[in-house]
C-alpha cells in the first residue's frame, strides 16, 4: 500500500510517479514444498495415533473398572448370602472353579521339535514332540533309574492282578433298552449297505467279547460253531444275523477255552496311591505331572492313582483307545455320582494319558500308535485284507510310530482335542495306541491318567461334592467330639 504524498506550495506540476519495479521472484525450491507437505501429512498421523492411543487407554480402564466392579459385586453377595448368576450352578468351593476353568495345552509346534520345560528344581529336561495327531510328547530321563526301581518294588509289594478287559452280559437287556431291533442293529453294522455283513464290518464294532479278542478267522469259526452262516460265505444275511444271539456268541467262546494270547491285554497290574502319606517318589512324580501338564493341581490330584503293569514276555495289548467319546446320553466314569441323571453307558475321560517306561526291555515292547499323523482316520480302514492295525501281536510293524520303552523315559498324549475354549472336546481318535508283545525280558510301565469330563458343570460339581466330603472329615478331626458314638446309639 502506498503512502499519501505531503502538500506542498510548489505550483509546478508533480512529475509523474516512476514505474513500480519489477518485484524479484524468489527462486522456490521443491525440496522445500515437499517438506512442508511432508510436515503435514506427518503431524496428521501423529495427531491420529495419539487419538488411538487415547482411545485404547480408555478401553483398557473402564474394562478393567467393570472386572473389579463385578468382582467386588461378587465377593459382596457371597458375603451377603445372595445367589448371584454364574455361569456353574452350583458354585464350586474349589478356588480353582470360582470362573471358567482353562486348560493348559502344549504346543507341538512340529514333528522333531525339542523345547525345555523345568519339572524339578535346578534341572531342565527335552520334551520331544513324535507326533501332532495325536499331540505327543516323549521326556528322557523323567525319572531317574532310583526312582523307577523303587515304584516297581512298591507295585510287588502291593500285589499285582490279572489285568483284563471284561465286557458285562446282557448285551440283549441292552438293547432292548435302546429299544433296538435286530434289523437296526444290522444296519448300524452293514457299513456299505450291502444287505451283507462282513467280518471288517462286524469287527470295526465289535472286536472285544467276554475279554477275548475277536479276529476274522476266530470270527469264522465261531459262526460254523453256532451254525450262524447257513451258505458258509462268510457273510452273514439279516436273516442269518437274527438268529445269532449275543449271549450265545459268549457262551460258545468260554465253552471253546481260551488262550491267554487270544486275550485283548495279556498283563498283571496294580494300583499306587499317590495322596497324603504316600512314598515320596510317588508324591514327587505326581508333582512333576502337574508341572509337565500345567494343569490345576486339583484336576491332577483328584485323578486315577499310578496304575503299574508288568507284561511278562509274550504279553501285550492291543490297540485301543484310553477315552471314550462322550455322547448325551454317556457319563464319565469319575464323575457318575456328579451327573443328575442316569445313564446306561459309562466311559473313561482321561483328558491326558502320562506313560512312564521302568526299565529298558530287551526286545519287543513297544508302544504302537498305528493311525498317528494320518492324513485320515477311518476305523473300517483298520482292517484291510489280511492286515489288522489293532492287532498288536501280528502287525505292530506296520503301526505309523512306535516308542522303544527305555527306563526313566516318559511319553505323554491328549486323548481329546480342544473345544477352542479352554475346555475338553471331541476324542481324538487318532490317540489310538496299543502295547507290541514283549518277545523277551519283562517289561515294566506306570500310567497316570488325568481325568476331565467335558461337561464342564459335571466336572465342576464333581469338584464341589470332593471338596465339601474333604471339608467335612477335616472338621470331624479337628472336633471328634462331634463324632456319634455308634454302640452308644445302638
Amino acid at each position: 500500500m502506498m503512502e499519501p504524498q505531503e502538500n506542498t506550495n510548489d505550483d509546478s506540476v508533480p512529475s509523474p510517479a516512476p514505474p513500480p519495479l519489477p518485484r524479484e521472484r524468489i527462486p522456490v525450491q521443491k525440496g522445500s514444498v515437499c517438506s512442508r507437505s511432508y510436515f503435514m501429512v506427518v503431524m496428521v498421523f501423529f495427531h491420529v495415533y495419539v487419538l488411538n492411543v487415547i482411545a485404547l487407554l480408555l478401553y483398557v480402564h473402564y474394562n478393567s473398572g467393570s472386572e473389579a466392579g463385578s468382582s467386588s459385586r461378587d465377593f459382596s453377595s457371597r458375603s451377603n448370602g445372595h445367589k448371584v448368576a454364574e455361569p456353574l450352578d452350583p458354585q464350586p468351593a474349589d478356588p480353582g472353579f470360582t470362573r471358567r476353568m482353562h486348560l493348559p495345552r502344549i504346543e507341538g509346534i512340529r514333528v522333531g521339535h525339542v523345547q525345555k520345560v523345568s519339572l524339578v528344581p535346578g534341572k531342565m529336561h527335552e520334551m520331544k514332540t513324535l507326533s501332532l495327531k495325536p499331540l505327543l510328547f516323549e521326556i528322557p530321563h523323567f525319572l531317574s533309574e532310583e526312582e523307577c526301581s523303587v515304584v516297581v518294588r512298591l507295585a510287588q509289594l502291593k500285589g499285582l492282578m490279572e489285568s483284563q478287559v471284561m465286557v458285562p452280559e446282557g448285551q440283549e437287556e441292552l438293547n432292548q433298552q435302546l429299544n433296538l431291533s435286530p434289523e437296526e442293529i444290522f444296519n448300524l453294522l452293514d457299513l456299505n449297505q450291502d444287505g451283507q455283513l462282513q467280518p471288517h464290518e462286524i469287527l470295526t464294532h465289535s472286536r472285544v467279547r467276554d475279554g477275548i479278542w475277536l479276529t476274522p478267522e476266530n470270527l469264522r469259526e465261531i459262526y460254523a460253531g453256532l451254525k450262524a452262516d447257513h451258505d458258509g460265505n462268510g457273510l452273514l444275511s439279516l436273516e442269518e444275523f437274527g438268529q445269532l444271539s449275543s449271549d450265545a456268541f459268549q457262551r460258545f467262546l468260554l465253552q471253546r477255552g481260551v488262550k491267554r494270547s487270544q486275550l485283548v491285554r495279556n498283563s498283571r497290574h496294580t494300583w499306587l496311591y499317590q495322596g497324603q502319606g504316600a512314598h515320596q517318589v510317588l508324591r514327587d512324580l505326581r508333582n512333576r505331572v502337574i508341572r509337565l501338564t500345567r494343569l490345576p493341581p486339583s484336576l491332577v490330584e483328584l485323578s486315577e492313582p499310578l496304575q503299574v503293569v508288568r507284561y511278562e514276555q509274550g504279553g501285550h495289548y492291543h490297540a485301543h483307545h484310553d477315552s471314550g467319546p462322550v455322547y448325551p446320553e454317556t457319563t464319565c466314569t469319575h464323575t457318575r455320582l456328579a451327573a443328575n441323571t442316569t445313564s446306561p453307558f459309562q466311559t473313561s475321560c482321561r483328558y491326558i494319558t502320562v506313560l512312564f517306561y521302568l526299565n529298558t526291555v530287551e526286545e519287543g515292547g513297544e508302544t504302537t500308535f498305528p493311525v498317528a499323523d494320518n492324513r485320515t482316520y477311518e476305523e473300517v480302514s483298520l482292517i484291510q485284507n489280511d492286515v489288522d492295525l489293532l492287532d498288536t501281536r501280528k502287525h505292530c510293524d506296520k503301526g505309523n510310530l512306535r516308542v522303544k520303552p527305555t527306563k526313566g523315559t516318559a511319553v505323554f498324549w491328549y486323548n481329546y482335542l480342544s473345544d477352542g475354549r479352554g475346555w475338553v472336546g471331541e476324542q481324538d481318535e487318532y490317540s489310538l495306541h496299543g502295547g507290541c508283545v514283549v518277545t523277551r525280558g519283562t517289561k515294566w510301565v506306570a500310567n497316570n491318567w488325568i481325568n476331565v469330563d467335558p461337561d464342564y458343570h459335571r466336572q465342576a460339581r464333581y469338584q464341589q461334592l470332593v471338596s465339601q466330603q474333604e471339608s467335612q472329615e477335616q472338621q470331624l478331626e479337628k472336633n471328634p467330639e462331634q463324632n456319634t458314638d455308634t454302640h452308644q446309639d445302638l
